[in-house]
Parts: structure tokens; C-alpha cells; sequence
């Protein structure tokens, strides 16, 4: 019901800066919220950045370097200072409500994830 692509991953150098977009489709009556977490190789899937209407939050490791912005149902991150530790599969994330108007539905959606790369 719910799609989400994302795109701007890629391999930057350590200090340098990267971009992430995230588009939501599908039939929805609107998007609560929307985000990005991420996951390591051998670790858990953790928060990076999440929005609503204007209210953001931030994952502790990135508070200061990466903004979070969004425009309707398109969600952006704005990564700076980059550290060999980001490196990890970025996945988009929206809480999105559905159904019908007298059947509503709340639920999370994720994206496929984009790879970001950051070498020293």
C-alpha cells in the first residue's frame, strides 16, 4: 500500500558529506511520520532521524552532523562530517495511515535501503 525508494548512498571520504532522499507512494490518506534508521554489518537497526509535521528527533552518534527535512511525503538527510562508523544500510521508514475513512489503519512502512560508505 505503501512504497518507499530511496536514493544518494554511496562510498564518500571520512569528513565529507552525502545526501539521502526518500519517496513515499502508494494509497495512503497521509504520512504521520517519516525517518531513517540504519544497521551495521553485525549490528541492530538503529535510529538515526525520524520527523512528523515539524517535530524532529535524533539519534545520539549523529545529533549535531546529520538534519533531517521533509516535504510532504518526501523525506531527506542531510549527512556532514561523515565518520567511518556511519557506514552502514540506510533504510527509510513512514508511518503512514490507510484504509478507508471509516476503517483507518496506522502502520509502519520501510524502504529496500540505500548503502553508505564511509572511508578513512
Amino acid at each position: 500500500q505503501v512504497q518507499l525508494v530511496e536514493s544518494g548512498g554511496g562510498l564518500v571520504q571520512a569528513g565529507g558529506s552525502l545526501n539521502l532522499s526518500c519517496v513515499a507512494s502508494g494509497k495512503f490518506f497521509h504520512i504521520r511520520r517519516m525517518g531513517w534508521f540504519r544497521q551495521g554489518p553485525g549490528e541492530q537497526r538503529d535510529l538515526v532521524a525520524t520527523i512528523g509535521t515539524t517535530k524532529t528527533n535524533y539519534g545520539d552518534p549523529v545529533k549535531g552532523r546529520f538534519t533531517i527535512s521533509r516535504d510532504k511525503n518526501t523525506v531527506y538527510l542531510q549527512m556532514s562530517s561523515l565518520k567511518i562508523e556511519d557506514t552502514a544500510v540506510y533504510y527509510c521508514t513512514a508511518t503512514a495511515v490507510t484504509g478507508t475513512p471509516i476503517d483507518l489503519h496506522e502502520a509502519d512502512y520501510w524502504g529496500q535501503g540505500t548503502q553508505v560508505t564511509v572511508s578513512g
